[in-house]
This record gives C-alpha cells, sequence and structure tokens, in this order.
C-alpha cells in the first residue's frame, strides 16, 4: 500500500473523529478520570476548582485591562474560555466544545487586533482540558478533536493577523497535551483490562481446582460402586446355584436384578471412564479408608512431621464415600501441614458422633493459607468439596484467628481443619 492509499484509508477515520468531536453526545454517560480514593481525589477535585476560578478570572481581568475590551463582552467571554475546566474531568468533549467556541467566538470579536486575540489563562485552560479529552476519549475522537482545534480555532486566528510562527507552538501544545493525554489514558485503561484478566485467571483458575476434584471424586466413587454393584451382579448369578428349590418367578427375578446390576455397571464405567487418565490401572486400585490411618500417619512422620492421633466414640461401620472422604480429608491436611509448617506437632481426632463423624487435624506451625497439596487434591477446595458432596461441613483457618481465641505456646499461629461427615446409609 503507497502513501496515497495510505492517505484514502485515513481520512474516513479522521471524519469519523470529527464529527464525534463535534456532534454533541459522543459523551453523554460521562466519565470519572479523577482516582476513586477520597484522598486522591478530593485534592484533585480542588486543585482543578481552584485553576478553574484563577483561569477564568485571569480571562476577565486581562481581555479588561490589558486588551481593553468591554467588561459586558469580556465577562462572558472569559467564563466560556476557562470555565469548562471545572467539568472537563467528568464531560471532557462537552468541557472542549464549550471552550473552543469562547475561543472562536474571541477570534471574531476582536477582528485580529494584538499579538494574538486571547489571554494566556485561556490557553493553558485548553491545555488542560485537551489532556483530559486524551485521557477520556478514544483515540479517533482525540484526533478529531486536535484537527478541530487545529483548524477551527488557531488558523482562524493566524488568518486575522496572530503570526504564523506562534500559531504552530500553539497547535503543537495542543498535539502535546492530547497525545500525553492519550498515553495515561491508554496506561489507565491497559492496567484496568490487566486487573480484569488476572481477577478472570483467579477465577477461572479457582472453577478449574473444583471441576478437577469432583471428577477426582467421582472416579474414586466409580471404584465404590463398581465393587458394590459387581457383588450385587455375582450374588444374583449365584443365587439359583445356591438354593436348588428356587422357584421360577425368583429364579427370573434374580435374572433381572443380576442383568439391571451390569447394565448399570457397563453404564457407570463408561460415563466415568470419560473422566479418567490414560492409566486405567488405578480403576482396579482399591479406594483408602480410615482403616489406613495408621499408615497415612506414619508416612507423615518419615516427612518430619509430630503426629498423634485419637479416637473417641464408637467406631462404626462408615459409609464408602464419607470413608474415603475422610481419609483424604486427613490426608490433605497432613500434606499442607508438610509443606506449609514442616517439623510441626499436629493433633489428628477422629470422633464417631451419633448422627456424623467429625475430623479435627490441628497443627501448631506458623504457615500462609494453603492453596494447593501434594497429596493430589486441590487442598482446601478439594477437602470442602468432598464435605459438601456429602451434605457435611468443612471449616478451616488459623489457630487464634476469628472463632477460635488461641494460639500455642510460642506464640504462633497454627492451623486446623475441622470436617463434619453425616453418616448416611452405611454399607
Amino acid at each position: 500500500m503507497n502513501e496515497t492509499d495510505h492517505f484514502e484509508a485515513g481520512r474516513p477515520r479522521l471524519t469519523a473523529g470529527v464529527r464525534s468531536a463535534v456532534l454533541p453526545g459522543g459523551d453523554e454517560p460521562g466519565v470519572t478520570l479523577l482516582p476513586a480514593h477520597p484522598a486522591l481525589r478530593y485534592p484533585l477535585m480542588a486543585f482543578l476548582l481552584a485553576l478553574t476560578i484563577g483561569f477564568t478570572a485571569g480571562s476577565i481581568a486581562i481581555s479588561v485591562v490589558a486588551d481593553e475590551m468591554d467588561p459586558g463582552v469580556a465577562w462572558p467571554l472569559g467564563v466560556l474560555q476557562a470555565a469548562p475546566l471545572i467539568f472537563a474531568a467528568r464531560w471532557p468533549l462537552r468541557a472542549w466544545r464549550t471552550a473552543a467556541a469562547g475561543m472562536l467566538l474571541i477570534v471574531l470579536v476582536r477582528h485580529g487586533e494584538g499579538f494574538m486575540p486571547w489571554p494566556v489563562t485561556a490557553i493553558l485552560a485548553m491545555v488542560v482540558i485537551l489532556f483530559f479529552v486524551g485521557v477520556g476519549c478514544d483515540r479517533e475522537t482525540t484526533v478529531g478533536v486536535g484537527a478541530v482545534t487545529i483548524a477551527g480555532v488557531f488558523a482562524p486566528a493566524v488568518l486575522f493577523g496572530t503570526p504564523g510562527w506562534f500559531g504552530t507552538i500553539l497547535a503543537g501544545l495542543a498535539a502535546l497535551a492530547l497525545t500525553f493525554g492519550d498515553a495515561v489514558g491508554g496506561r489507565h485503561s491497559a492496567m484496568a483490562e490487566l486487573r480484569r484478566r488476572e481477577e478472570q485467571h483467579r477465577e477461572d483458575l479457582a472453577r478449574q481446582a473444583v471441576l478437577e476434584e469432583r471428577a477426582r471424586i467421582a472416579r474414586e466413587l466409580h471404584d465404590v460402586v463398581a465393587h458394590h454393584m459387581s457383588v450385587i451382579a455375582m450374588q444374583a448369578e449365584a443365587a439359583p446355584y445356591k438354593i436348588p428349590e428356587l422357584p421360577d418367578a425368583a429364579r427370573q427375578t434374580f435374572g433381572v436384578v443380576r442383568d439391571a446390576a451390569r447394565e448399570a455397571l457397563t453404564e457407570t464405567r463408561r460415563v466415568v471412564g470419560l473422566l479418567r487418565s490414560a492409566d486405567e490401572g488405578a480403576e482396579r486400585t482399591p479406594q483408602p479408608g480410615l482403616d489406613l490411618l495408621d499408615d497415612l500417619v506414619s508416612t507423615a512422620r518419615r516427612s518430619g512431621l509430630s503426629v498423634a492421633t485419637v479416637v473417641t466414640g464408637l467406631p462404626r461401620p462408615l459409609n464408602a464415600g464419607v470413608d474415603l472422604s475422610a481419609y483424604r480429608i486427613v490426608q490433605e491436611s497432613l500434606s499442607n501441614a508438610a509443606r506449609y509448617a514442616p517439623g510441626s506437632r499436629v493433633h489428628i481426632e477422629v470422633k464417631y458422633g451419633t448422627e456424623s463423624l467429625r475430623v479435627t487435624v490441628t497443627d501448631d506451625g506458623a504457615r500462609s493459607t494453603p492453596a494447593e497439596s501434594h497429596g493430589g487434591g486441590h487442598g482446601l477446595v478439594g477437602m470442602r468439596e468432598r464435605a459438601m458432596m456429602l451434605g457435611g461441613d468443612l471449616q478451616a483457618g488459623p489457630i487464634g484467628g476469628e472463632g477460635d481465641g488461641e494460639g500455642d505456646a510460642d506464640g504462633r499461629s497454627g492451623w486446623t481443619v475441622v470436617a463434619e461427615l453425616p453418616y448416611g446409609d452405611a454399607d
């Protein structure tokens, strides 16, 4: 594409920018270009108010005293040129349109009298307003504002007698203010977009952790369900052979149970198979439970933790899901303790209540909030998902935090995990 093609392609964008700058309504909703924090916002608002008062008074005074303009004309023109600065941070295009109209009117009123038609305070106010235009408007509109300011305000002044070199300086100041404002606005937009993307990334990671943990729970429960469905199918298959005098109706019933169990097992494997990794050997691995708690404690001790275990209440047969979830919660808690509080003392309490199993894991080491663990799950996310799946509850937090009120003997804040798992129907 040659230079002519570039020029032809740029004309529609320039025309659109000029139209957006001149025609009212381009910034009707308004923007907020001041900091949100009160400690910065209010001082800047006071500073803008002081500038507006000073520039407006200066524009009127210079026109009356230095340029010998009629006060009845100087007052409205001075207000038009400088007063819009007060709302430039909220409605930059409206402020620019008003100030530009005032500057053009004073060019027409003075008819080339003097070195330049405007008070210097009016020019300073316009520079600040152009900066806010660059910050708050898109680049196309900013270019349109610059083009109109140069061609519609400064060029007529040059035609009426203002030196061309001074008009060039003013055009450069306008372009510089717009460019600087555009750079500041672009940086602000980029930082806002970066914060939005970071927040979205954190949400995606949390969502992914929940989905992965649910898939892991589904795979583990599939193994438990598959075992029981296999037992049902085998018992239904063997029943007619164990009871030779079994009536035909009963044989048919056992056959229906056997076929239904096999079909359910096949469908379960097909659905959960989509969640499995390439290693299908895990499907044949028995899922652990609290009967392996001693092995888990031994492994934690080898990693440097000092672990004590206590079981209270009357032990009872547990639902396979409760047994597995209790084991995994202890596993995740020990893994987090080894990672975030190495060498700490850990106390594990398994309490068999009347309606639910209560698992408490407490360590005395100072740590940060655990996000992930080496236990194969996703730390607090995974433990909470397991408890919620069973209709239970899980609370985790530092010792001495909200609702606790105690620390350890050395003044360090440890960590505690408390899971309440309803029994449901025991196997």
